[in-house]
């Protein structure tokens, strides 16, 4: 490429792994391509000191490649410190599929790429993920062990949607605790952006609580099932982020708190299950606590679902997967005060507790 007519963001791509804030001293990245299949696929382990790196495939019609790479990386990242704060011993690992799940997607795609996750030797443990369901990881598992989150009736733990929507609802319970002076939920507005299988669930535990509930979605077909299903409000406003609401959850895509709707938003409380949702976690997480916005951090009270199949590996039971997800409530608690304590973020407060316990094990490991 000629760089005299470059553009920054060309110049930006010309180093497109390593020279990503992303890559954060990721310590693999495996391309996965397939003619046969048409499979286009990328593994990112973030971090294993903690143990294999475990964390869902994602399958997604990015724009781009490059689109593609910037995801698995933040994705990966964000597993790594979400098990480490969470008290699991397994380190942070992501893969994404390239391609529309529902009409690309095949037997033969998914047999492919548990081929390129069995040849990494246990390094990197698959689950599901956006555009993933149970029946996808039985198809990874008939050509490699290394897989989780398979159906209850080949011994696995199911489908992690509807403890993943549990955890949620539990941090947003204890940031509304910390923000309002109470966790009940009866008569809060909160609207829920993205409703696939963990928003629609937080749908149900909110309803069930009284909360007065809106819900968002780009498939209009769904949002009017769930709207009837549980009495919800459609949002049709022009900007969900100037909606007048108390709790905004973000179930879909990561990144909806940017340059464009972070002065914008008026709910006290950000509280939702999508990952990566501060698209520049310092800047925004700044700007969030300037405007007095309590942030419950994504990967703490969004990981329920990784409690739940890391079951498979830990072998305990149903009874421990809800203890550890229901200690999400106290975690979520602990960060606030500590971040208060210590004038940080909540993200920033987050990060440095999963950061210390990633620390303490590395030097354990090395004096082995």
């Amino acid at each position: 490429m000629d760089a005299t007519f470059a553009t920054g963001k060309e110049l930006q791509k010309m180093d497109p792994v390593f020279g990503q804030l992303s890559f954060d001293d990721h310590e693999q990245i495996v391309f996965c391509n397939d003619k046969d299949t048409g499979l286009k696929a990328i593994i990112g382990i973030h971090n294993s000191v903690m143990g294999p790196a475990l964390g869902g495939t994602r399958m997604w019609n990015y724009n781009t490649e490059w689109e593609a790479l910037n995801d698995v990386l933040r994705l990966s990242r964000g597993m790594t410190f979400k098990s480490a704060i969470t008290g699991l011993n397994i380190g942070g690992g992501k893969a994404v599929i390239i391609g529309d799940a529902k009409t690309q997607k095949t037997p033969e795609l998914m047999r492919k790429f548990g081929e390129f996750v069995h040849s990494l030797s246990g390094r990197y443990i698959t689950a599901e993920d956006v555009g993933m369901e149970t029946k996808d990881m039985d198809t990874v598992r008939d050509v490699t062990p290394y897989v989780t989150g398979i159906s209850e009736e080949r011994g696995g733990s199911g489908n992690p949607s509807p403890v993943t929507a549990y955890g949620v609802y539990l941090g947003m319970k204890a940031a509304t605790k910390s923000q309002f002076g109470t966790d009940v939920l009866d008569g809060k507005k909160v609207l829920v952006q993205g409703i696939g299988h963990v928003g629609e669930t937080l749908v149900e535990y909110l309803t069930k609580e009284g909360a007065q509930v809106t819900i968002s979605d780009i498939n209009e077909e769904k949002l009017y099932q769930v709207a009837s299903k549980y009495n919800a409000t459609i949002y049709t406003g022009e900007d969900l982020y100037t909606a007048d609401v108390d709790i905004y959850a973000p179930c879909a895509m990561g990144a909806t708190i940017n340059d464009n709707t972070v002065n914008k938003i008026k709910a006290k409380v950000i509280a939702g299950a999508a990952n990566n949702q501060l698209a520049d976690e310092n800047v925004h997480g700044a700007r969030l606590q300037e405007r007095g916005i309590l942030y419950a951090p994504d990967f703490l009270i969004n990981a329920g679902g990784i409690i739940n199949v890391y079951a498979e590996l830990a072998n305990y039971g149903k009874a421990e997967i809800m203890a550890k997800t229901e200690n999400i409530y106290n975690t979520t608690l602990e960060i606030i005060d500590f971040a208060a304590k210590n004038n940080i973020t909540t993200h920033k407060a987050a990060l440095t507790i999963a950061q210390n316990r990633i620390d303490q094990r590395r030097i354990e490991n090395a004096a082995k």
